[in-house]
């Protein structure tokens, strides 16, 4: 009898160059992903991604696309060669969009449209050096909190992504962010790291995005997902087009709430949660979130393969 899954997406910062090669030399929904991705985007996506340069793949409004047709290829991959349907589904940011097409909820070619113009928006949204990103590890979530209050002095930042216990993200003014690392550190942070990332991602910095974002949204075609999405901002899963562009907006200057995500779905008796995409680093949260929860990466053939095997196992 097959296992309860969850499958999971990740977002910015999996990326590398000559990802899902492997996986693309075995199956050719991959290629076939990526050149309808290219032929929204009006350039060869694939090339970008296995050639590079990093420096470009790295850029948001490349980066975004090729996250969300790298989580599309392999659940296509998934689903060709395992037949098995999850019962739930949730995205780290950006991951979000991946899950809401995969459920079915918005077109492939429409979604890759939309991220790489969110993309786009979000650079325009702070000039390069102005924002920044800092991962927190070693406090608890209130901590974080009060450590952004004392490095605000009148600028901008907050925690934007609590990964997992002991792991919280901030964003905010370059300044600010600067500040927050020695102050957690004398609060007793293991380690306060500023990030590379051009874009404070999840900060009150993002609301114009949203404005902008709010047109392209309401012109888009978006139906009940066929798969339950839990959506970052507020936990919960949507069927109504409007409650789902608001939750896409929302995500843009709220906290990604990745542990209570992950939570929720250990709560729905969901046994096995399968990351889809280049790599494992949502796997490797859950370990710290939920270990009751098998976490299976699928990112080439040797993974799926184990997926598959374990989803598929008696007992």
């Amino acid at each position: 009898m097959s296992k309860k899954i969850a499958f999971v997406f990740p977002g910015q910062g999996s990326q590398a160059i000559g990802m899902l090669s492997e996986i693309a030399a075995a199956d050719p929904v991959i290629e076939q992903t990526f050149a309808q991705a290219s032929e929204v985007l009006g350039y060869d996506l694939w090339q970008l991604v296995q050639n590079g340069p990093d420096t470009e793949l790295n850029q948001t409004d490349k980066t975004q696309p090729a996250m969300l047709a790298a989580g599309v290829a392999m659940y296509r991959v998934w689903q060709n060669n395992s037949g098995i349907t999850p019962s739930v589904m949730a995205g780290h940011s950006l991951g979000e969009y991946t899950a809401l097409v995969c459920s079915g909820a918005i077109s492939f070619a429409v979604a890759i449209d939309l991220v790489e113009k969110r993309g786009r928006f979000m650079q325009q949204a702070v000039p390069a050096g102005e924002g920044a990103m800092a991962a927190i590890l070693g406090l608890d979530d209130a901590q974080v909190i009060k450590c952004c209050e004392e490095a605000a002095e009148g600028e901008i930042i907050s925690a934007v992504n609590f990964n997992t216990p002991g792991q919280v993200v901030v964003a905010g003014a370059a300044a600010a962010v600067e500040r927050i690392t020695g102050i957690a550190k004398a609060a007793g942070a293991k380690r306060a790291l500023i990030l590379p990332v051009s874009v404070p991602s999840h900060c009150e910095l993002m609301r114009p995005v949203a404005e902008q974002m709010k047109r392209l949204l309401a012109a888009v075609e978006i139906t009940a997902p066929s798969i339950p999405v839990i959506h970052n901002a507020d936990v919960a899963a949507h069927q109504s087009a409007d409650a789902i562009r608001d939750a896409l907006l929302r995500q843009l200057y709220n906290p990604v709430r990745w542990v209570e995500s992950v939570q929720q779905i250990a709560a729905s008796d969901i046994d096995t949660l399968v990351e889809c995409g280049p790599g494992k680093v949502l796997a490797g949260m859950n370990k710290r979130i939920d270990r009751s929860m098998t976490a299976l990466p699928i990112f080439n053939p040797a993974s799926l393969e184990k997926a598959i095997a374990t989803v598929t196992a008696e007992g």
